[in-house]
Formats: C-alpha cells, sequence, structure tokens
C-alpha cells in the first residue's frame, strides 16, 4: 500500500514475521506500506491484531525473516543491513511508564539526556518540561508520581533523547478514565509542537479521534486498511466493527459563535454543523465526530422537527451491521462522509439505495476533546 510522498517524508516498511505458539498457534505479521514521515499515524486493530509486534519491528526488538524500514530517508533495515535498537534513532514509550525506580523524574530525565546522540540545547529542554508540564515534579520519585504523571515524565524522557521517530505503545492503557483526560492535552501539545513523527498504537477509538493525522488498521497481521482519519472511519465495508462507536471524525473550523444559544457553527468540506460552544476561538480548527447511531435520515427536510443539524446527502454504500436487523448506511455531503445506522425495516420502508438523495438528521454531534 502506498502513499504519494510529501517533501520525502515517508516511512517505509516491510515486514515478514511468522511466530509459532504451542498455546496460541502460529502468528504472521507480514505488512508493506508507506505512510507519512510527520504527525500522529494510529497503529489501530483489535487485541491480536499485530499492532504492537509491528512497533517492535520498526524498533528492531524483533527481526524479521525479510524486512524494510527506511525513516525519512534514513535506511535502518534492509536485506544486507539490521541497525540494533539501541543505534536506531527513536524513542519509546510502551503501557507502563518503566522509569528508573531508584532515579527521580529529573534523574530519568538526565539519563536520556546523556544517552542522546544531539547536545541538549537549554530551549528545547524547558519547552520540553513546559509542554509536559513536570517541572513541579522533577524531585519525585516515580512511586510518589501518578499514572499520569508517571507517563508525562517518561514521554519527556523519550523526547529528549531527540529521536528521529517516537513510538508509543498503549501510553494510555494503564490508567483510568480521568488520568487519560488530564494527560491527552499533552499529548496534543506534543503533536503541534515537535516536528517528530509518532506511530501511536492503541485500540481506542476515542484516542485515535483526538490525536491521530493518519491510521493504519491491522487485522490478522495484514494492513486491511490506511489513510487520512475521515477516510478509514467512515468505511463500512472493513471487517473491523466498533458497534456503539461506529461514527466519523471531520475536520474543520469555527465559524460562527452565537452567545445568546451557547453554540458554535463549524464548516468542513461538505456543509456546517452547529454544536455546542466550548469557547473556541472563530477560525480555529477543531475536529468534531458524529456517531452512526446519531443520525437518522428522511426523505425530505422536516422544518418542524426539534434536530437542529440537517442535510441533504446521498447515500454512498449500505452494508449490513452487526446483526441482521441493522444496516449502516454511508453518506456522501460534499468531500466528505458520514455513517447512519438504520433498521433493515426503516431502509426497506423507505427503499434506500445507493443514489438516492435523503436527508441526514443529526442529532448529536461533539468537539472531540
Amino acid at each position: 500500500m502506498s502513499l504519494p510522498a510529501d517533501d520525502h517524508k515517508t516511512i517505509d516498511a516491510r515486514f515478514l514475521l511468522h511466530h509459532q505458539s504451542a498455546e496460541k498457534g502460529g502468528f504472521s505479521l507480514d505488512v508493506d506500506l508507506t505512510i507519512p514521515g510527520k504527525g500522529i499515524t494510529a497503529i489501530f486493530g483489535q487485541s491480536g491484531s499485530g499492532k504492537t509486534t509491528f512497533l517492535r519491528c520498526v524498533a528492531g526488538l524483533e527481526k524479521s525473516d525479510q524486512g524494510h524500514l527506511t525513516i525519512n530517508g534514513d535506511t535502518w533495515q534492509s536485506p544486507s543491513l539490521f541497525i540494533p535498537t539501541h543505534k536506531r534513532s527513536l524513542g519509546y514509550v510502551f503501557q507502563e511508564s518503566s522509569l528508573f525506580q531508584h532515579l527521580t523524574a529529573k534523574g530519568n530525565l538526565d539519563y536520556a539526556i546523556k544517552r542522546s546522540a544531539e547536545t541538549m540545547t537549554k530551549e528545547l529542554y524547558e519547552r520540553v518540561m513546559a509542554i509536559m508540564g513536570i517541572e513541579a515534579i522533577l524531585h519525585r520519585y516515580p512511586n510518589q508520581l501518578s499514572g499520569g504523571e508517571r507517563q508525562r515524565v517518561a514521554i519527556a524522557r523519550a523526547l529528549l533523547m531527540q529521536p528521529r521517530l517516537l513510538l508509543m505503545d498503549e501510553p494510555l492503557a494503564s490508567l483510568d478514565v480521568a488520568r487519560k483526560q488530564e494527560i491527552l492535552p499533552y499529548l496534543e501539545k506534543l503533536h503541534l509542537a515537535f516536528d517528530i513523527p509518532v506511530l501511536y498504537v492503541s485500540h481506542s477509538l476515542d484516542e485515535v479521534a483526538r490525536l491521530a493525522d493518519h491510521t493504519v488498521v491491522l487485522d490478522h497481521g495484514k494492513v486491511i486498511a490506511q489513510g487520512g482519519l475521515t477516510e478509514i472511519f467512515s468505511r463500512i465495508d472493513l471487517p473491523i466493527r466498533f458497534g456503539e462507536d461506529t461514527g466519523v471524525v471531520l475536520q474543520g473550523k469555527v465559524v460562527e459563535r452565537d452567545n445568546q444559544w451557547h453554540l458554535a457553527r463549524v464548516a468542513f468540506n461538505g456543509g456546517e454543523l452547529w454544536v455546542r460552544d466550548g469557547g473556541d476561538d472563530v477560525d480555529q480548527p477543531v475536529r468534531i465526530r458524529v456517531l452512526a447511531r446519531d443520525v437518522s435520515l428522511a426523505l425530505s427536510n422536516h422544518n418542524d422537527s426539534s434536530i437542529l443539524n440537517r442535510l441533504a446527502v446521498e447515500i454512498a454504500e449500505i452494508s449490513s451491521g452487526q446483526d441482521e436487523s441493522i444496516a449502516l448506511v454511508r453518506l456522501k455531503l460534499g468531500e466528505e462522509y458520514i455513517i447512519a445506522r438504520l433498521t433493515q425495516r426503516s431502509l426497506h420502508q423507505m427503499q434506500l439505495e445507493p443514489g438516492k438523495k435523503v436527508w441526514a438528521q443529526i442529532k448529536s454531534v461533539a468537539i472531540v476533546r
């Protein structure tokens, strides 16, 4: 699978790896892809799909029988070359923080600075401290930190290595909901402040919706889809089903704030939607999430409805849902798509089919935070 190069910033990865396990049977990783060499690429899939194995191959912790890896023009693996992990310019953040327990937070950071091949500047150090918000906890030991604080220190440690690539393997998986919400804003800041490509392994749609620029979907060790966030999660032909979380993420910007009703109007490539005003400035880029369960269809525009967001759309595709009574309908509006979840009975009664023009009634939509 390929992606057009953007200023030659691409990550090219080809791995063929087979594991034989008496308990689980064999598992094969067979990937060949080109992904952006900038921004955050989410490696997404169900448990056992090969996400962590892929990341370990990138890190050099697993050596595939046939492998090739190039990071923005720098080859780390080929048929005649294999650069070991400790010589690869990468940072790795695991599910657990993996901090040295006998060192303070600052001691852990100093260790990373010593291991970096690049000279540390005062400006970079202070920027990492400020973005990760850890200045006040540098004197503490890991057992004196909360789970979220430990992960922020672990991410700062990875950044201070000044890597060419940052790998994050389910970095929020061990945290409760409150701690996840605490650390996500720091990950967003990291995304904007550092020109380091990030491979972010997750099975959480919420994390992917909030952070990812590009998405790779793995299933049984193979890449079954890759592309932009909106493109991938508007597809209804993939074998992975998301249940109640089925829906799309749209990239837009705030174009109006209605102070009287506490609403904001967000424009995207295909239309406009009103959302609850979260205080975002006019012209500020935002992501909005529309779940399939919150979209109903009508054959005409109902002005007497309480539903504020109604959009003219065209049916692009229809697919069976998770059970025989449900259908997923992919709807085209301008350059974008949304999904509606309907009963098969409604589909039949309304005589819905690809190409038919209908009205999408969106009962709920929210800015991704």
